[in-house]
């Protein structure tokens, strides 16, 4: 089951309260901040993420199970913790990034 948790939206403008996220060359916006669960991201110039999630605005879900989310799945980036107890992945569903989120 999914529970939708933000959307995220590429951005080349600076936003207010950006955090940098240094091996990513990324700076993103803390969706606690949005009223309509947006989370902006300003990639710089050679960061590695895959060009589909630098250019595409994403959907992001909440999940149980992040293995069975991700199963039979194109996946954009393997699973890794962005924060303790948080681990995220991203897999293309139809021509988009989808970000699968499991706490815990």
């Amino acid at each position: 089951m999914r529970e939708l948790h933000h959307f995220g939206i590429p951005t080349t403008k600076e936003q207010k309260k950006e955090n940098y996220m240094a091996e990513a060359k990324l700076y993103v916006t803390d969706v606690a901040d949005s009223a309509n669960k947006i989370e902006f991201l300003r990639f710089e110039p050679g960061s590695p993420l895959p060009q589909l999630l630098q250019t595409t605005a994403h959907i992001a879900y909440k999940v149980k199970d992040l293995k069975k989310a991700m199963a039979g799945k194109e996946v954009l980036v393997e699973p890794f913790s962005p924060a303790p107890g948080l681990t995220v992945a991203f897999v293309v569903e139809e021509g988009i990034p989808i970000e699968f989120m499991q706490e815990g």
